[in-house]
């Protein structure tokens, strides 16, 4: 069977160094993509993720970090099953950063297809919110997702 994995990416008009803080520091993720975190990504380090529009804390399990390269992670993408995130940043400038995400692998199955469309909207919200937070300082989240606590 086919397997299906995200792959996303967006071009960031700040250093590698800026966005790599932004994604590891919860304190600068709660402006764009939690609302809660148990603590900062370190390498072979768990921690737990609350979202604004859902009850339930997420286990995320670090698993490598490469200072301004590489930050890389499982975490349970769909339900009841762990997946690999990798979230790449290549310099393009000295101020501007691309960075690609891919999560997965899933069957192409009911599940796999419901994942990968939930997911890949939900990393392209990440790359959109956390380009909006970084280059303007705007939590495009913040109110985003009412609709889906009503």
């Amino acid at each position: 069977m086919k397997m299906l994995e995200i792959k996303t990416a967006l071009q960031i008009a700040k250093p590698k160094a800026e966005v790599f803080e932004a994604i590891i520091d919860p304190e600068k993720m709660k402006h764009y993509f939690i609302a809660e975190s148990s603590g900062m990504m370190e390498e072979r380090k768990s921690i737990s993720w609350k979202f604004l529009e859902f009850e339930e804390y997420v286990p995320v399990n670090v698993r490598k970090l490469v200072p301004n390269k590489l930050i890389s992670f499982e975490w349970e993408g769909a339900k009841d099953k762990n997946l690999l995130v990798e979230i790449s940043l290549k310099e393009v400038s000295k101020t501007s950063t691309l960075v690609k995400i891919t999560e997965g692998k899933m069957e192409a199955d009911e599940m796999g297809i419901q994942w990968f469309g939930g997911n890949t909207e939900g990393w392209a919200n990440f790359l959109a919110c956390l380009k909006a937070y970084l280059e303007f300082g705007i939590n495009l989240r913040k109110g985003g997702f009412d609709f889906m606590r009503a």
